[in-house]
């Protein structure tokens, strides 16, 4: 008797040990799962961060690009108008000078 007692006793033992260790795998994949989900998760998170972020970097980039032309417009016009200015002034003085020498040039022809 001592002998049926011990072996169901073992068989008892085993069959709950069977059934932790079912249970702990279960709960070791159910775990695993989750771990897994909320990496991916958080995986789509961090792309989308990096996508904002890349979009921000770009619009950035396109509004300095966008000022410096405009600066550079704006240096061209100024460039322009002094070039203007300065032929303008170069003509009337050419002109005055052309004057003079006709003026002189018909004193001497009076004289």
């Amino acid at each position: 008797m001592n002998s049926r007692f011990l072996i169901v006793l073992t068989a008892l033992a085993a069959a709950t040990t069977l059934a932790a260790c079912g249970q702990d795998t279960n709960k070791a994949a159910a775990d695993a799962k989750k771990a897994a989900s909320d990496a991916a998760d958080k995986a789509k998170e961090a792309a989308s961060k990096a996508a904002d972020a890349t979009k921000e970097a770009a619009k950035e980039a396109s509004d300095a690009t966008k000022e410096a032309a405009a600066k550079a417009a704006d240096a061209t016009k100024d460039a322009a108008n002094k070039a203007a200015e300065a032929t303008k002034e170069a003509a009337n003085k050419a002109a005055d000078a052309t004057k003079d020498a006709a003026n002189k040039a018909v004193e001497k022809a009076k004289q």
